[in-house]
């Protein structure tokens, strides 16, 4: 990712886009903060944000005509913030004006030919940049039509101002003729001109005569013209000092001897992009005063300002735990990426936080400019992997699962008995395949009786796990090891019965016809007669996050469960806005903190029973204590027991489960008997409160069983000699497992395991 790169995906998010208050304002005044200040009865504060930003403040502040407040979105709900009012409250509730914090003098000179809000503006900020600055008024006092605004401004707040104004080294010069003698005296004499156009315009100009981004006159360098106003417009302050404020901003550029122009798209009243959802919001008429003729109380004012909405975007945050979990928003997070890529290379904090995003997409659908975190996070794992950069923490334990689902232990594409090609291919995918309680062999058969043509079968992985991994080599290999089975099986349809095959293949193989397993029950076979288990009352359907754009699919789980009688009531995220179970993007595996809050806020959507589509989502929702069915259980008769109460079965039971169905459809189904699998060296007991830290840690039975066969067959153990117990180690390419354990009676027996996964020179490691 270059600036450039990070430019355009920064640009995508919307967070920080200025709120429609703030954008019609034409000085930018910072509504939102200035609401809350007040809401919180601080009013000195919401007063700084004023002097912050206006110039006059304690004039200005008082007869602001506040455009912003047109474009309040409490408006078309209710009322609009009566920022005007609130205005006048803070000052005076904070009493007469103060001197700002003015630059160094830069011993440079501007002139101002006028004496109205835009001349006066110009004066002001060129004053506190440290400009000497002559007012060539031609009234008997600076102020313009603020002299006639005597109703909303009290006795000598202007003349306090100026006052001010002549200590920011700011001279007034009232009664002067401003014509071209003058005009050329001052281009002659300053460093730059400001001419204002509302009371004399001896330059003949209309506002189409000056630069519309600068107010420079074309010929003349150094000059610059505003105060323009319509014929029959009202006059508004606000936009005046708008006005003045641009006019400021290119004479102190020019005086400097830098760009005019750069980077000053968003001066002045402006549009914005930010969308803050207005859905629940109570409704909140404005505060009226009770004394209209004093204005709004300090009370008052905090009741009024109470009714911002505190405009925001944050969609995706309010629904993403992994998003709301590092305190930012995707423009930040975007920043933090490219830091940790291009200079930083590789904080753990950071790695930790590119790896713990679940891929899931919910926020794209969510974002009103569809920022995509999948796109930005994958690309960043990526340019890990091809950099060294990625920690082996993070996804190696996944990837050494998804080989074993690739290894000849699992793997198997076939066509039907006595076929050597076939129409569909049944599809269920790893997990799936390694859930102990599926129901595979009963489905393939199901579908081989019910479509023509012949229906195959396929084990192994898809490559979604090294996708999700940045491991893009690994996943092509996958895919093209796929390919090739498929072609030579006659390019057969597949039936999918999970949702990330479904997308993986969409992503990588897009001419692989795929179909949902779903749709298929639905609309071609029928569903089965025997039926499974049929729950009670209500259930709510756990999309797979990984399906959110399977509309059909989607569908036909509804009907499906509309076909046997079970109403469903619907989740918050559901559909195209279904919220990960946190194994998706391999959260679980790189912070499974984050995973476990993932999951729980999925359960606190509803109290009912989930119905699962995915294998792991369904393992991943028991795991944490979720009554949740596959809608496998409901379709096909199953085993004792309710199968919404059956436990996680971990990984250990997964590879045992994967292994047993391919063995258990090749001698079934092909009616090939398989020989005898060979028992471990030594047989394990493992606790199940040990088996649940070894599930934590990535540790399988295999793992163990290899590490305690290694140390009785040759001896490097550690012994207690007090309790009897061993600790061994086993040392393979990248991991190192160790067991703590006794042999009672030819077992042995196990009280602790764990591994590290590293790198570690100098270490002799074995393979096996």
């Amino acid at each position: 990712m270059d600036q450039q790169g990070l430019h355009d995906i920064e640009y995508r998010c919307i967070q920080e886009e200025q709120p429609a208050c703030q954008a019609a304002c034409p000085l930018h005044v910072d509504v939102r903060k200035f609401m809350a200040l007040v809401r919180a009865g601080d009013m000195a504060g919401a007063r700084k944000i004023l002097d912050r930003t206006l110039p006059l403040p304690t004039v200005v502040g008082r007869v602001c005509d506040h455009p912003c407040q047109t474009q309040c979105i409490r408006g078309p709900i209710d009322d609009p913030l009566r920022m005007g009012a609130l205005e006048r409250t803070v000052i005076n509730a904070t009493g007469p004006a103060a001197k700002p914090l003015s630059m160094p003098g830069k011993g440079k000179r501007a002139a101002v030919m006028g004496g109205d809000v835009s001349a006066l503006t110009v004066a002001w900020d060129l004053g506190k940049k440290g400009y000497r600055v002559d007012v060539f008024v031609p009234g008997e006092a600076a102020g313009g039509h603020l002299l006639t605004l005597a109703g909303l401004l009290p006795p000598g707040a202007l003349a306090a101002e100026l006052e001010i104004m002549g200590r920011m080294n700011v001279a007034f010069y009232p009664g002067q003729s401003l014509d071209m003698a003058a005009f050329e005296r001052c281009c002659t004499e300053y460093g730059a001109v400001y001419v204002e156009m509302l009371d004399t315009n001896f330059l003949s100009l209309g506002r189409e005569d000056v630069d519309a981004l600068t107010l420079g006159l074309p010929g003349r360098e150094g000059v610059f013209c505003g105060g323009f106003v319509a014929p029959g417009q009202p006059l508004s302050v606000i936009s005046l000092a708008g006005e003045g404020r641009k006019a400021a901003v290119s004479m102190d550029r020019f005086m400097a001897g830098v760009s005019i122009t750069a980077s000053r798209e968003r001066e002045g009243a402006c549009p914005t992009r930010l969308f803050t959802n207005t859905e629940g919001v109570i409704l909140l008429p404005a505060v009226a005063p009770a004394d209209p003729a004093a204005g709004l109380t300090p009370d008052e004012a905090k009741a009024e300002a109470a009714r911002c909405l505190d405009c925001q975007c944050l969609e995706c945050v309010k629904s993403c735990t992994y998003l709301a979990k590092y305190k930012g928003y995707p423009k930040v997070y975007a920043r933090q990426i490219y830091n940790n890529l291009s200079i930083v290379q590789g904080a753990r904090s950071y790695n930790q936080m590119i790896n713990s995003c679940t891929l899931c997409g919910q926020c794209e659908e969510l974002c009103p400019s569809g920022f995509s975190m999948p796109e930005l996070i994958t690309a960043a794992r990526r340019d890990m992997v091809s950099r060294g950069k990625m920690p082996l923490w993070a996804h190696e334990f996944v990837l050494e699962d998804m080989a074993f689902s690739q290894s000849d232990a699992f793997r198997l594409l076939r066509p039907a008995p006595g076929k050597a090609s076939c129409s569909h291919l049944f599809f269920p995918g790893c997990q799936l395949g390694g859930d102990p309680a599926a129901s595979v062999p009963a489905v393939y058969a199901h579908l081989r009786a019910g479509l023509s043509g012949g229906v195959g079968l396929g084990l192994a992985c898809c490559g979604a796990p090294a996708w999700w991994a940045g491991r893009q080599d690994l996943a092509a290999a996958a895919m093209a090891a796929f390919r090739s089975d498929w072609e030579a099986l006659g390019q057969p349809r597949v039936i999918a019965a999970c949702a990330s095959c479904q997308a993986t293949f969409a992503r990588m193989a897009p001419e692989i016809p795929v179909v949902s397993l779903w749709r298929v029950l639905l609309d071609e076979t029928g569903l089965p007669e025997a039926g499974g288990t049929r729950p009670a009352g209500p259930v709510a359907v756990h999309d797979a996050c990984t399906g959110r754009h399977d509309a059909a699919g989607l569908a036909a789980v509804r009907e499906i469960l509309g076909k046997i009688g079970l109403p469903v009531e619907e989740l918050p995220a559901s559909g195209r806005l279904a919220s990960c179970c946190g194994f998706g993007g391999l959260q679980a595996n790189a912070n499974p903190e984050l995973a476990a809050a993932t999951i729980a806020r999925r359960i606190a959507e509803s109290p009912r029973d989930f119905v699962a589509t995915c294998s792991m989502c369904r393992d991943r929702l028991a795991g944490a204590g979720k009554r949740t069915y596959h809608l496998l259980d409901l379709l096909f008769p199953g085993g004792p027991g309710d199968p919404a109460d059956r436990p996680d079965p971990g990984f250990s039971y997964r590879h045992e489960a994967r292994a047993r169905l391919k063995r258990l459809l090749l001698e079934t189904v092909w009616h090939e008997p398989q020989s005898p699998q060979t028992p471990p060296a030594v047989p394990l007991v493992i606790p199940d409160e040990v088996r649940r830290v070894m599930e934590a840690r990535h540790v399988l039975d295999t793992d163990v069983a290899r590490t305690i066969a290694q140390a009785e067959a040759t001896g490097r153990k550690f012994t207690d000699k007090t309790t009897g117990r061993h600790l061994a180690g086993f040392a393979t390419a990248r991991v190192t497992y160790w067991a703590l354990y006794e042999l009672i009676d030819g077992a042995a027996h196990v009280h602790a395991a764990y591994s590290h996964r590293m790198n570690v020179s100098g270490v002799d490691r074995q393979e096996g």
